[in-house]
């Protein structure tokens, strides 16, 4: 189809256009074949348009709209065709998305069911011998093959977690694990190291940033073993060994709350101690967002945060729009543009090669949800930044390319907390506790858990 608007040049405008029609038609035994050839000469002049008949005579009309059959006409059509089909598609495809969480499970069908049914009388007899028990299908578990596979992968972690604890025990401290069943039923794996000749004066417990787990920081509660507090990790949901598929979290929010319980039951083990949390990473977001609470802020004398998940930004603006979406659509599904393995996270090369070889390290692309996860905890932290009032000590390295260190500085500004401290290392980068000069960043840390622990 042609449109030609009543804008044309003075100058003469001729084409020509062919249309060749078939007709057939059928009635009875007879057929009828016609076939026509007409030309149609078109001249326009000055906004006007001079039709030509088959008989030769011209006819002035007013041009505004012109339908043709030609070549042009075709490819036109074809392409919305083409366009129209693949918007078909991709409605099909995502309405097909969204009815997949709530398609129906298939029946099976038991050999027994081919059996020949029993008589009338022979069912009243069975009746009245064995009881009948109804039992919803939704009760009945069923177990499908990923799910036992990852039931033997979170088995084989737990059996490795296990294995260096045991292994581990030195003559200065005692290291144990336990476990820690959650709210929601997830057996997470903790562990705590206790100084073996020291009195012990306070407490900390260690949230592990994204991919690790609380077994990375045994030198650092061997540090603080010898300095007299008793050191407690617990490896969160889908880390380490812990319940979960190894490097995904559902929920965040759900990691604060077990985080919660947890120090509730180390406080509740050992009452009168002063208790301090260290967080790294993504684990200082969340113990940043548990002390958010007051009633989590009273049990606690401070917090340590290195390298806080506080302003964490997409790699590009749209996948933070979609981010949203596409966790609730395929939260397990890895994202590939977002996968951050090997990247350089201290400056000590044995201590990348023994992060990124252990097995206990999830080294995989990161998944949509866990991802959208950090995003949204990040984004709650920035807008709440100065309603935090419990004492902190904040530190970052300023060449960190994984958490922004100028959110660690506004941090520090906007915090209504009154006992406050910051110390940005100029050149180190994520891992600060993994970096070269680890034994001064320790020092910094157990200086100012010192500092508080009243005599």
């Amino acid at each position: 189809m042609i449109c030609l608007k009543p804008t044309l040049p003075k100058s003469e405008t001729e084409f020509s256009a062919v249309l060749r029609n078939r007709f057939h038609g059928k009635k009875r035994t007879k057929k009828l074949s016609v076939e026509k050839n007409l030309e149609f000469r078109l001249s326009l002049v000055a906004g006007k348009s001079m039709i030509m008949d088959s008989t030769g005579k011209g006819k002035e009309s007013p041009m505004s709209l012109i339908l043709t059959s030609g070549a042009s006409g075709r490819v036109n059509a074809l392409l919305s065709l083409r366009v129209l089909k693949s918007l078909l598609m991709l409605i099909n495809a995502f309405v097909l998305f969204l009815l997949v969480p709530f398609r129906g499970r298939r029946r099976s069908i038991s050999p027994a069911a081919t059996v020949e049914k029993p008589s009338k009388d022979e069912k009243q007899e069975i009746s009245r011998k064995t009881p009948v028990l109804r039992v919803p299908a939704a009760m009945v578990p069923r177990r499908s093959n990923s799910v036992v596979t990852g039931d033997q992968e979170v088995a084989a972690r737990r059996a490795l977690a296990i294995k260096r604890a045991r292994q581990d025990d030195g003559d200065e401290s005692v290291r144990e694990v336990s476990f820690f069943v959650t709210s929601r039923g997830d057996t997470l794996f903790t562990q705590s190291w206790a100084p073996v000749s020291i009195r012990i004066k306070g407490l900390v417990v260690i949230l592990h940033g994204l991919n690790e787990h609380s077994g990375r920081y045994n030198a650092f509660a061997r540090k603080l073993n010898a300095n007299g507090y008793k050191v407690y990790g617990m490896d969160w949901i889908g880390h380490g060994g812990s319940d979960g598929l190894h490097g995904y979290v559902h929920s965040l929010d759900s990691a604060v709350s077990d985080m919660k319980a947890f120090l509730a039951k180390v406080l509740a083990e050992n009452p009168g101690l002063p208790c301090f949390c260290f967080g790294h990473s993504t684990g200082a977001s969340i113990v940043l967002k548990a002390v958010l609470d007051p009633k989590t802020e009273a049990l606690i004398e401070g917090v340590v945060l290195t390298s806080p998940a506080v302003r964490v930004q997409p790699s590009h603006p749209i996948f933070g729009v979609l981010a949203p979406i596409f966790a609730f659509l395929l939260p397990r599904y890895q994202f590939s543009a977002a996968n951050k393995k090997g990247m350089p996270v201290s400056r000590d090369p044995e201590a990348l090669v023994a992060k990124y070889s252990d097995p206990l390290v999830y080294t995989g692309s990161i998944r949509i949800r866990t991802g959208a996860e950090i995003l949204r905890i990040s984004s709650y932290l920035h807008q709440n930044l100065c309603k935090l009032s419990a004492p902190f000590l904040v530190l970052h390295g300023t060449a960190d390319t994984v958490t922004d260190p100028e959110a660690s500085q506004q941090l520090y500004e906007e915090a209504s907390s009154t006992d406050k401290s910051i110390k940005l290392y100029e050149g180190f980068l994520h891992d600060l506790l993994f970096e070269p000069e680890r034994e001064d960043i320790m020092k910094d840390i157990i200086n100012w858990f010192n500092s508080r622990v009243k005599a």
